[in-house]
């Protein structure tokens, strides 16, 4: 197969090939156990800085005792505080969700918003957080642009912009809409596994043959 030579062509590929390597849903590929909007929104907050297996971990206890928005809005600080301290950062990501259930129950009846302009007007709630609630628990659009699609963007060359935002306003029209989700997780995945930020195992990576970075770094 002719090598890509635009960065649109080399998304696609990029898109193809990855489909291949991680088959399965947004659900699915997403490696945050939830059962709904809310257990996965109130569990992406609390993956900031620290593994989505260490959340993992404690979201079952959390979400036995705090089941709904309206649960954790009412919730005592401290003990949401010893629920999730391993998960480092605890007093300001207690702050985050409870600051989030109350936000939904104020303002949402207790249901997580869909719309992009309300996701992001809720404590702790930016466009990347937002996105994989989109596409993960809602069937909507959504490119969740983190670290890891990030350095791959730049090492594929899809992009040079460095801001979030903008690294994924130049990746959405490369994708189509209903796979920017898988796509995102996709990048995110192969990031964690093979294209690791210091020593990417370019010798076993499936786009090494179009890779502009391929063995370069």
């Amino acid at each position: 197969m002719a090598r890509p030579r635009t960065p649109a062509g080399r998304a696609r590929r990029t898109n193809e090939l990855l489909t291949v390597e991680y088959p399965g849903s947004a659900a699915e590929l997403c490696e945050l156990d939830h059962r709904n909007p809310f257990e996965l929104l109130t569990a992406t907050i609390m993956s900031a800085q620290t593994t989505d297996v260490r959340v993992n971990m404690v979201t079952p206890v959390l979400f036995a005792r705090y089941p709904d928005a309206e649960a954790l809005a009412a919730a005592d600080p401290s003990d949401v505080e010893e629920i999730i301290r391993s998960t480092g950062f605890y007093k300001n990501k207690t702050k985050s969700i409870i600051g989030m259930a109350n936000a939904l129950v104020d303002r949402f009846g207790g249901e997580v918003p869909t719309a992009m302009e309300d996701f992001v007007t809720v404590p702790g709630v930016g466009r990347k957080t937002a996105n994989v609630v989109r596409s993960v628990a809602q069937g909507l659009p959504g490119l969740p642009v983190d670290t890891h699609v990030l350095r791959l963007s730049h090492r594929l060359e899809l992009t040079e912009e460095t801001d979030p935002v903008k690294v994924e306003r130049a990746l959405n029209p490369m994708v189509p809409a209903s796979e920017r989700g898988t796509f995102s997780l996709r990048v995110i995945l192969h990031g964690r596994r093979v294209c690791s930020a210091r020593k990417p195992a370019c010798d076993s990576c499936v786009l090494a043959g179009f890779c502009p970075s391929a063995g370069r770094v």
